[in-house]
């Protein structure tokens, strides 16, 4: 059954799964026009790593997805950033990596609503049909693994190590939706 896995012991443990977003709901980025999602996926799949700026559980993850989406800069997709903030929020969150990364905002959150997020920070890769392809929650390592590992076969490109040394333990995260 999707969403449910058999946890420590066997008991079933809800896992939450992305799910397909509304096409028209609208992705702005820092600079620039905000377009309908669907817009943003015609030519490239769309990697996202979501992050909530008013939480340090979203800030811990930074540099290690930095890293992680430098590595496919090159690759057929489109990756970058989606701060549940304002432009002048996620600016000062991301630092320089607001400008060495596309940088998108969502001070409503309606699109990480759409994305059916449970838990920040997270990854999403969508494919040109806005199919949900890989998403993880919170910061798992194995899980966001096997996103990019699933990114990289899908793109014919090599994926970085996850973890790395120096990346931050596992947690859980914070409520997407504030």
């Amino acid at each position: 059954m999707p969403g449910v896995q058999a946890g420590p012991g066997h008991a079933l443990v809800f896992v939450a799964v992305a799910t397909t977003p509304a096409p028209t709901v609208t992705l702005a980025p820092l600079e620039g026009e905000a377009r309908p999602l669907e817009d943003w996926v015609t030519t490239f799949h769309l990697v996202l790593v979501v992050l909530d700026p008013y939480t340090h559980e979203s800030s811990w993850i930074i540099d290690t997805a930095g890293r992680v989406l430098e590595s496919f800069t090159d690759a057929d997709c489109r990756v970058g950033w989606l701060v549940t903030g304002s432009p002048e929020q996620a600016r000062s969150f991301l630092g320089p990596w607001a400008d060495e990364l596309f940088t998108f905002v969502d001070p409503d959150r309606a699109v990480t609503a759409s994305l059916g997020l449970q838990q920040l920070p997270a990854i999403v890769h969508l494919d040109h049909a806005l199919q949900v392809v890989g998403s993880a929650e919170g910061w798992n390592p194995a899980e966001w693994r096997a996103v990019i590992a699933r990114l990289a076969k899908e793109m014919s490109w090599t994926h970085p190590a996850i973890p790395a040394p120096g990346d931050p333990t596992p947690y859980a995260g914070t409520p997407a939706l504030g």
